[in-house]
């Protein structure tokens, strides 16, 4: 089977560049199913209904998310309504929605599994303590985790540290797709982060100039989505799904 992962999607310009390319993506590479971070689908970051339902509508069968998932109220009762999306699993128990979904294909069985890092990042539970707990309640072989994170180190670490134990461990949350993937202990697809869909040109999907002008003189800047011409960073893996044990990743950039 083939499994399609798109990194960060930014805003309206990455959802719109998204819909637009997505059906090419799945028909080239045969996927079989569609994994898609949103958290920063929504115009001012974070998600919203309507860019959640957005993203379901034009290709996605699972949305995950990060450190922004709560930012906007209006998505909070989504978070516990939608069987699909996911927040990451090592926020404190009482929070809206769940870090865990299994996708149910008939004969095949995915589950995906949402973390965060803890380095830079929220003080959040252990994410390698957490894993290992949610590994225990999970029977099909098919795993695939996105870590959202942002430490290159606590995401290769969490890569090693799965290696063997799930078909794939994909990072996201820095927006810059990294040239380092591969199969791990030769069954984990693994890549520090899958990159951004959105504004080529920008700071993250930023505005430069207001990106530049945050970091140079440290005063108080509005951020706006940048709308240069828009990218598009993902993976594809390849996996069997008898075993759980990738054979292929792919990294994308679709211009």
């Amino acid at each position: 089977m083939n499994l399609l992962f798109l990194g960060d999607v930014v805003g309206k310009n990455g959802c719109d560049f998204v819909a637009k390319k997505i059906s090419g993506i799945k028909k080239e590479y045969e996927i079989d199913i569609t994994i898609i971070n949103g958290e920063n689908s929504s115009n001012g970051n974070g998600i919203l209904p309507q860019s959640a339902g957005f993203l379901f509508s034009h290709g996605a069968d699972i949305i995950t998310t990060g450190n922004h998932c709560f930012k906007r109220r209006e998505i909070l009762e989504m978070f516990d309504t939608a069987e699909f999306l996911l927040r990451p699993a090592n926020f404190p128990e009482g929070n809206p929605g769940k870090g865990i979904c299994v996708y149910d294909m008939g004969a095949v069985q995915i589950a995906v599994i949402n973390l965060m890092g803890t380095i830079y990042m929220n003080p959040l539970d252990n994410p390698f303590s957490v894993i290992d707990k949610l590994l225990e309640t999970i029977e099909t072989p098919n795993i695939f985790i996105d870590f959202h994170a942002e430490a290159t180190s606590e995401k290769k670490a969490m890569g090693y540290y799965l290696a063997g134990k799930v078909t794939g461990v994909f990072g996201t949350h820095t927006h810059v797709q990294t040239a380092d993937e591969a199969i791990l202990s030769g069954h984990t697809a693994f890549i520090t982060d899958a990159g951004m869909c959105g504004a080529e040109i920008s700071v993250l999907g930023v505005n430069c100039e207001q990106a530049i002008l945050k970091l140079r003189m440290h005063s108080p800047v509005k951020f706006s989505e940048s709308s240069n011409p828009p990218f598009i960073n993902g993976i594809v893996v390849g996996f069997d799904e008898k075993y759980g044990k990738a054979y292929n990743i792919k990294r994308l950039i679709i211009r």
